[in-house]
């Protein structure tokens, strides 16, 4: 890690951040200033200074790269330090984008070669674009770039499903606790499973629990009604980092996210026209709400943008030698919901569609690693209902369609992969996913399934970070699933709310001598209530 700034780049760095403005300082002291973090004392009320109201944020990390996310308040240039030191003894400096109006003034920097397994320290400023002299307080975080070596342990979590069924922040409560044990875990990465907001579920100020107490949310403007305009979603995104605990493990804990379907309206599909029984919307058009509500995740998220398709959800990442993680995505290919019980794969009955599913075929069948650990929004075998008032019962919104038979629908998809593992003798894959809003452990076995041509494998399910806890679900016995842990009982009421304590996250730790991964699931303050050690196959 080279010193903080060598001669000429700290006069480019002056005349960026001075701006032809004439700052009072001698560049000598303004390079003295920066170089122990701290802002030119030019402008000093803190309401004159750009503020970062969602903190910090990085993800999508490989071994030498991490994305640093943040947003503004205005009008204003990202710049970016960073060093192995978390004094910041010697450190690097990058200039970034500008945040503006047509990014919601977030913005976001690829931090490229970083040294592998390492822990990076940095922190972010902004300077307003219209008053060059101001520059923001520093916002620091970490980022733990992933390990090359076989001797370096690798850690994550997983979890999703927030701020659904109009249980918002509650102050009161704590937050959203199940982030603070998370961050207490010390992963190397997080895996958001999805539903990172629920652009369908208004928040009101107060609801009244079963037992007369009222439980109280943190209101906004935007989460007042369903998310429909570009602005509507990403007031919902700004609103999940209003909490202290998410706004804590964005600044320390890498994250790796995907989307499922609240992140746009409850079980959309491409083309999907919302239907008159649904009242709250003016927009039916799916597709159009659901590509304002990408821009917002983009916006909102660190994604590393896939260059040759910016839009592109579906991404994998590299842990060293024991670890890939394969990150799905089930909404943007899927047909439509239906009883989901074609004979024939086609457009109707896809769920990855068939460049997705070639890509997570070619990466499983390339990986090296030793865990395979594939990170699906949806469960393989509960079955999920599609409830919305305007669609027939009887249909489906996930991959099982409930008939315990042979694959049909969605399931015939599944099965290609199933088989193609099997055949290609692809060893310790391993499945983690949400959606349902309760934990729960499987392992399939071909010796209990209708479908048998696949190797014995485990699916853990984490959430809801803070949502209505609902469950269990009905289970599809097509791939043979065998239940060894449900974290709520068959009468549990439905849309508890967190004030009940049924929120829950996933840990992995694999080990690097024995190679063997514990996978634990824990409820929202940290507390283990099962897990299981899985040895690896060859």
């Amino acid at each position: 890690m080279s010193e903080c700034v060598e001669r000429p780049s700290r006069r480019i760095l002056l005349k960026t951040l001075a701006g032809g403005a004439g700052l009072a300082l001698a560049g000598s002291r303004i390079g003295e200033v920066l170089a122990q973090g701290v802002a030119p004392a030019v402008v000093t009320a803190d309401k004159l200074r750009p503020q970062l109201p969602g903190g910090v944020m990085s993800g999508d990390v490989t071994a030498t790269s991490g994305i640093v996310w943040s947003r503004a308040d205005r009008p204003s240039r990202m710049i970016v330090e960073y060093s192995t030191s978390e004094r910041f003894q010697t450190f690097e400096r990058r200039i970034g984008p500008a945040a503006l109006e047509s990014s919601d003034f977030t913005a976001r920097i690829d931090l490229t070669g970083l040294p592998p397994g390492a822990d990076l320290y940095y922190r972010v400023r902004f300077q307003d674009l219209a008053n060059e002299k101001a520059l923001s307080e520093p916002v620091t975080g970490r980022l733990r770039t992933a390990a090359v070596s076989p001797a370096k342990p690798v850690t994550f979590v997983f979890s999703g499903d927030e701020a659904g069924q109009g249980w918002g922040i509650n102050e009161r409560f704590g937050g959203y606790r199940v982030y603070e044990a998370m961050r207490r875990e010390s992963p190397d990465f997080f895996i958001h499973s999805g539903d990172q907001i629920y652009a369908d579920g208004p928040i009101q100020s107060e609801v009244k629990l079963p037992d007369g107490t009222l439980w109280t949310n943190l209101v906004t403007e935007a989460k007042s009604h369903v998310a429909q305009t570009l602005d509507d979603y990403r007031g919902a995104f700004a609103y999940n980092q209003l909490d202290a605990n998410k706004r804590r493990l964005m600044a320390e804990v890498p994250f790796l996210v995907q989307w499922d379907d609240h992140e746009v309206r409850n079980n959309w599909y491409p083309g999907q026209q919302i239907g008159a029984a649904e009242k709250r919307y003016t927009t039916r058009a799916a597709s159009l709400l659901a590509a304002r509500a990408k821009q917002a995740m983009f916006e909102y998220n660190p994604f590393r943008i896939n260059q040759l398709d910016p839009e592109q959800v579906y991404r994998g990442f590299q842990f060293g030698p024991l670890l890939d993680v394969f990150m799905l995505d089930e909404r943007s290919y899927r047909g439509p919901n239906s009883p989901n019980r074609q004979t024939r794969l086609d457009d109707e009955s896809a769920f990855l569609g068939p460049q997705q599913t070639a890509w997570l075929k070619a990466s499983l069948k390339n990986s090296r690693a030793t865990w395979k650990v594939i990170a699906s929004d949806m469960p393989i075998s509960l079955v999920v209902p599609d409830a919305n008032p305007d669609v027939p019962k009887g249909t489906y919104e996930a991959w099982a369609n409930a008939d315990d038979g042979a694959p049909s629908g969605r399931e015939l998809e599944l099965a290609e992969i199933l088989r193609f593992i099997k055949r290609e003798n692809i060893e310790n894959v391993v499945w983690v996913t949400a959606d349902v809003h309760y934990a729960q452990a499987t392992h399939y076995d071909p010796s209990r399934a209708k479908f048998t041509e696949f190797k014995p494998f485990w699916e853990f399910v984490g959430g809801p970070i803070n949502a209505g806890t609902f469950g269990p679900n009905d289970l599809d016995t097509t791939f043979g699933p065998e239940l060894r842990y449900v974290s709520v009982p068959k009468d549990n009421p439905q849309n508890q709310s967190p004030a009940a304590r049924q929120q829950y996250y996933g840990r992995a730790k694999i080990d690097p001598a024995s190679r063997a991964m514990t996978v634990s699931l824990h409820d929202l303050d940290g507390k283990s209530l099962w897990e299981v050690t899985l040895n690896p196959e060859a």
